[in-house]
């Protein structure tokens, strides 16, 4: 496991600095396995993909985006490719008024420099300017729409059976009936509880997952056939078009960029 970015002690504390920021670049893999904070965490990248999942979802991270992680959660973490990226850990304090449950948001370039400002504080001691800077980036965190590139998970035991193995292996093609009976549960039940529980049905649920492992998979250097291929699509055009659909650009883009459209220049967000 990797050494965190922070002293365990200052994560772990609800006392000191209202913000930490913290930047990171390797050129290996980053794998942390799942673990808790007192802190609030906020992470994103400025190259490469990142993958968040809790008990409660998966969230991939392109480089326009970053995760709110609130206090407390379990969570762990996973980069796809060379990775150049970053955290800012928020004392509980400073939390009471964010986002109590996971999310993504688009990452305004106020944030980013904010951010970029604070992780050059060596010593965790935050001057008046540099406190007010910390008051920006909690503000920007509390006021920033939330994008839909997660995917919930429910929680009903044999419909969560059903997501870990589609999680597992997105190109995975059985129909409901199929899956119903797998878990020994009726067909219409599991879809409406799939509904109830996630907001999706289960050919949706599977297409998003399909499609934030697509993400993952380009940003390691998979091409766009491979990527296709592997997740089950019958050609690639289609994999191609569904893809744009979805998040405003094709997979070749985003692959080459590692971006997806910035908020107003293109459908970043998935379409439910």
């Amino acid at each position: 496991m990797p050494s965190p970015l922070i002293p365990s002690t200052l994560a772990a504390s609800p006392d000191g600095p209202s913000v930490i920021a913290v930047m990171l670049r390797s050129d290996a893999l980053r794998v942390t396995q799942r673990h808790r904070h007192a802190r609030g965490q906020l992470l994103g990248s400025s190259n490469g993909l990142v993958s968040v999942e809790t008990d409660r979802g998966q969230w991939v991270v392109p480089a326009t985006h970053a995760v709110w992680v609130p206090p407390g959660i379990v969570h762990g973490l996973r980069s796809h490719g060379p990775f150049a990226g970053w955290s800012a850990y928020v004392a509980p304090a400073s939390c009471t008024a964010l986002p109590d449950r996971p999310c993504i948001l688009p990452v305004s370039g106020l944030l980013r420099e904010v951010v970029a400002r604070l992780a050059q504080v060596s010593d965790h001691l935050l001057t008046a300017a540099q406190q007010r800077l910390a008051e920006v980036l909690v503000d920007e965190i509390g006021t920033a729409p939330h994008d839909a590139l997660g995917l919930p998970m429910p929680t009903d035991p044999r419909v969560r059976k059903v997501a870990r193995a589609l999680s597992e292996c997105p190109d995975d093609s059985r129909r409901l009936e199929e899956w119903a009976a797998w878990v020994d549960i009726a067909p219409r039940t599991l879809s409406r509880r799939f509904v109830k529980e996630t907001g999706f049905t289960l050919t949706e649920w599977r297409q998003r997952v399909r499609l934030l492992r697509a993400m993952e998979l380009l940003a390691a250097g998979y091409s766009v056939t491979r990527v296709a291929l592997e997740l089950g699509y019958d050609n690639t055009s289609a994999f191609i078009a569904l893809f744009r659909r979805q998040l405003g650009t094709t997979p070749g883009q985003f692959a080459s960029t590692g971006r997806l459209p910035a908020p107003g220049q293109g459908d970043s967000a998935m379409r439910s």
